[in-house]
Order: structure tokens, then C-alpha cells, then sequence
């Protein structure tokens, strides 16, 4: 996939979240607005670092998890900016035929698209410029079409995605729509800020990219629960990223559950 970088605006005089992101993973795809307001997020809340990470941990325990039990087919919507190992390289460390699909509506995921393309020789990985408050048109890129089979089981990740579509209907209709057309067996992991554990830090926070441009709703327990209606959780159910089956080797109580301030599950639709 060849990109006209010069034919896409970066918006490079604004923060934009999936660079603050990428900054709070330790990258290097992020500018000095990007690093300004990370920096005011940092001041209001400075475990952000440790939930950016944690969140980015549960991906890939969740991605290896659903590979060992026999996914073979990914969809990755609201991709961000690539930091390696990618979901691809994870799934596909497991499984190497996995198929993976990556969309995201953000400019600068399109200039870095070739980054998320490297699939293994047995596998297939493509990548599709969509919009996940638009799903029908989503699932009937031709990226998707001719890489995924909607006939057999996928599973959907919308990691840190989902807070960043205001509106209680907006958000769990977005995730019906998937629901309803993917098939059996098709599972469906999510993380998503809350601000049950640290009310005032997450509150702060959430100021702080609404002023950059980018509302942010955090959501509680239940509500976040919703998001799974009808499907079966995979143990443990919902929970805190890092307390998500944890490696052998993570010692989870060396971050706390104001720090992680995500809710993390994975369920299977029946």
C-alpha cells in the first residue's frame, strides 16, 4: 500500500490522542503539541503511563489467549499508531495463518499503514481506512472482504476505543451493530477508562482532552458491562486491565486499580 504522506493532513498543530498514546508507550511518532498535552495529562494524572501500558499488555495477553484457543481471525478497529509487537505479530506468533484486519479513521495511521503489514509468510494482515461509528461500512471494505471470512468466527478488539465515542447509545449501538453480524463463535474484547477508582484524577483528565478536541467518556462497571449483553465472558469476566489472566511472570500488585483505570473482557457470542 503506497501513501501520499503529502496528501494527508496530519493536523501536526494538535494533540491528537492516538499521539499522546504512542508518547505515554514510549514511541516516537508524536510532535510537541502532542507532547504538550500529554504532558498537561501526566499533571493531572500521573499513572497514565502505567494505564497506557497496562492496557497495551491486556492486548496482547487477550490477543495470545484468543489464538490458543483457536481464533484465527482478527479485526482490530481503531488501530492507533503501530508499536510493536502489533496485534498481528502477536496472533500470528501463536497461530502464523491468523488473518488480521486493522482499521482506524485517523490520518496519521494511514502514513504508517505499511508498519501493520508484515504478516507471517502462512498469515494475511491488511489494513482498511474506516470509521467505527460507522460499522456497516466498515465490514464491507473491500481490505476486509478480501481478507477476512464474516462466515466464520472473528474477534473484535475495540481496545481504548470505545471512550472516545461520547453518548451512551452512540457508543453500545456501535458495538450491537458488530454483535449482531458477527457469527457464532466470534468473540469481542474491550478496554475502556473508568472513573470509579479515582474519581477526581480521571475527571481531570478527561478535561484535558476534551481542551485538546477530543471529548473522552468514561464509563462504570455496569455500563461497561452492557457492552457485553447476550455474549459469555471469558473467565475472569470483567475486571482491571492488568488483573486480566496475568503472565506467570507479571506481578500484577505492582500497579494498582486507580493506576490501570480500565475495565477490561473478552466474551464469545453463543
Amino acid at each position: 500500500m503506497a501513501v501520499d504522506e503529502g496528501a494527508v493532513d496530519l493536523e501536526l498543530d494538535r494533540a491528537h490522542p492516538a499521539r499522546m498514546y504512542d508518547y505515554f508507550l514510549g514511541g516516537t511518532t508524536n510532535f510537541p503539541a502532542d507532547r504538550e498535552q500529554a504532558g498537561r495529562a501526566m499533571s493531572v494524572f500521573p499513572a497514565v503511563l502505567v494505564a497506557a501500558r497496562a492496557n497495551r499488555q491486556f492486548m496482547h495477553r487477550s490477543v495470545r489467549h484468543l489464538a490458543e484457543l483457536g481464533m484465527r481471525q482478527f479485526l482490530d478497529v481503531g488501530t492507533g499508531i503501530p508499536t510493536s509487537p502489533n496485534l498481528h505479530e502477536v496472533a500470528q506468533r501463536t497461530a502464523p495463518e491468523a488473518r488480521v484486519v486493522y482499521t482506524d479513521n485517523d490520518p496519521i495511521v494511514l502514513t504508517h499503514a505499511q508498519a501493520l503489514l508484515r504478516s507471517s509468510p502462512e498469515g494475511r494482515t491488511a489494513y482498511s481506512q474506516g470509521d467505527a461509528r460507522d460499522p456497516e461500512a466498515l465490514l464491507k471494505s473491500p481490505e476486509l472482504m478480501d481478507t477476512l471470512d464474516l462466515g466464520r468466527p472473528v474477534a473484535l478488539s475495540l481496545i481504548a476505543l470505545l471512550h472516545f465515542i461520547p453518548g451512551e447509545r452512540t457508543a453500545h449501538e456501535v458495538v450491537e451493530y458488530f454483535k449482531d453480524v458477527l457469527p457464532s463463535g466470534s468473540t469481542l474484547t474491550v478496554s475502556h477508562v473508568t472513573s470509579e477508582f479515582d474519581p477526581e484524577a480521571i475527571a481531570r483528565t478527561v478535561s484535558t482532552y476534551k481542551a485538546a478536541g477530543s471529548p473522552v467518556q468514561a464509563r462504570d462497571r455496569e455500563e461497561f458491562t452492557r457492552f457485553f449483553d447476550g455474549w459469555e465472558l471469558l473467565e475472569p469476566g470483567v475486571t482491571v486491565t492488568h488483573r486480566w489472566r496475568p503472565d506467570a511472570e507479571q506481578d500484577m500488585y505492582q500497579v494498582t486499580d486507580a493506576e490501570a483505570a480500565c475495565y477490561a473482557a473478552v466474551a464469545r457470542k453463543p
